[in-house]
């Protein structure tokens, strides 16, 4: 088995490069990352790390070079962690971190920007003396990706090569701000126009405590001529990931569900990024539980506050959203209409047929304990079923194998069960062809139309 370049770094001097290696992970429980320096002279190896890394760059005057990596079982790398660049220890940098670092990436003056998670906002740091320090934030928003120098003058930021960044929030599309001072100031305004003539309902960012006092957070989005007091349909939408979280901007699904007349509430549950590294860690081996809670507990959430009418509530997931939603059905008929997009519903063969065998969820070998992934698979529960359940499928999906949803769908359909499945030719993941795309969101409306009336 071997192994690839992940990811480079230039020294400030250009004499030096260092660069990361990664075992790929392909059938095997392992991961193993290795840093070494390339420079005139030949190669140093500078340290081997027994688990996943992302990012790297030269830091504390060249004298380290730091990383991202992870002890999580789940191998998401979310702390800042740094080694001598002539060889060492590693170190993690940042080890009561309550939120998530999610990019790293070095610039020529010497500079380690980390992109960090917390909660539904995301921020620039600067890693600086050995400590994540707030450089930029963009109000009731996100910063999205590490800085890039602009050598465009006319820009004028009153610095000779500015810094660019990309920031989005829940009113605009996709935005370019230069650094103007400590602040951000924004200075694309594509989308302006055509979102100017279209009503959208407010944004709210919630919390909340599941019913086993976990406490969370969610974005929930309002139809446009939200009143307060009147109870709405309503749909819950789990993020994908699961390693991921819901971000504070525009966000196309909610803004098109709440246009139907829903209020959305987008939850981040135990296995998000931005609340730290044992709120990430807790999917390990517990996708089917400890997310599923969290997941209905913000239905619950919804329905106390009085913005969700319990005789109309809905679910819809894509990927790791999409097998919340194919496992919630086998769970609860609250429900009135469910829509699944490439979701997982068979875990023992999922695990050895994605693209990223993605064993980092439960290292147990699913032949020597088969009842373990059994226990949250959606097809071996499928007879609990009672709500509406619409599939999306792209037949050339490799992250999540295109037979989770035709397995699905057929002992569903011989069971009986109300269940249509849609599968979209060529596509991979998520469907790239702008045709398909239109149809996904036709067919969750079609959908939520005829059940969740």
């Amino acid at each position: 088995m071997g192994g690839g370049a992940g990811a480079a770094a230039w020294s400030t001097d250009s004499n030096s490069l260092a660069v990361l290696s990664q075992v790929p992970r392909i059938g095997h429980h392992e991961v193993a990352s290795a840093i070494d320096v390339c420079n005139a002279s030949g190669t140093r190896h500078v340290v081997n790390i027994p688990n996943a890394v992302n990012g790297i760059a030269w830091a504390n005057s060249g004298r380290e070079i730091a990383f991202l990596s992870t002890k999580s079982m789940v191998l998401t790398p979310e702390h800042v962690w740094t080694v001598p660049a002539v060889g060492g220890t590693p170190e993690d940098r940042t080890p009561n971190l309550n939120a998530t670092a999610v990019q790293l990436a070095g610039d020529a003056k010497g500079r380690v920007w980390v992109v960090v998670n917390r909660g539904v906002q995301s921020e620039v740091d600067e890693f600086r003396d050995g400590a994540l320090k707030t450089a930029y934030r963009w109000p009731d928003g996100i910063v999205r990706g590490t800085p890039v120098e602009s050598e465009y003058s006319g820009l004028d930021s009153g610095m000779s090569e500015p810094l660019v960044f990309t920031i989005g929030d829940p009113t605009h599309t996709v935005s370019v701000a230069v650094a103007d001072g400590d602040h951000l100031r924004r200075i694309t305004h594509e989308g302006d126009d055509q979102l100017a003539g279209i009503e959208l309902g407010p944004v709210q960012v919630v919390q909340w405590k599941s019913k086993g006092g976990i406490a969370l957070e969610g974005i929930a989005t309002f139809p446009a001529g939200y009143m307060k007091g009147r109870k709405y349909p309503f749909l819950v939408l789990p993020h994908g990931g699961p390693e991921a979280n819901d971000a504070l901007a525009f966000d196309p699904f909610s803004r098109i569900v709440a246009g139907l007349g829903y209020v959305v509430l987008q939850p981040e549950y135990r296995g998000s990024t931005g609340y730290g590294a044992d709120f990430l860690a807790a999917i390990y081996q517990h996708f089917g539980d400890r997310a599923y809670e969290d997941v209905d507990s913000a239905t619950d959430f919804a329905v106390q506050q009085a913005w969700a009418d319990p005789e109309h509530l809905a679910i819809f997931g894509w990927s790791a959203g999409g097998f919340m939603t194919s496992w919630t059905v086998t769970q609860t008929n609250r429900y009135k209409a469910a829509i699944e997009g490439a979701g997982i519903t068979d875990w023992g063969p999922f695990l050895w047929t994605s693209d990223i065998s993605q064993v980092d969820y439960d290292a147990r070998w699913s032949d020597e304990d088969p009842e373990a992934f059994s226990k949250f698979s959606a097809v071996d529960s499928a007879g609990n079923v009672t709500t509406p359940l619409l599939i999306l499928h792209g037949e050339a999906d490799q992250r999540v194998p295109t037979f989770q949803g035709t397995e699905y769908f057929q002992i569903l359909a011989a069971r009986g069960k109300t269940v249509r499945m849609v599968t979209y030719p060529g596509s991979p993941h998520f469907p790239v062809l702008w045709e398909q795309r239109l149809d996904v969101m036709k067919e969750l409306a079609d959908w939520l139309a005829k059940y969740n009336k």
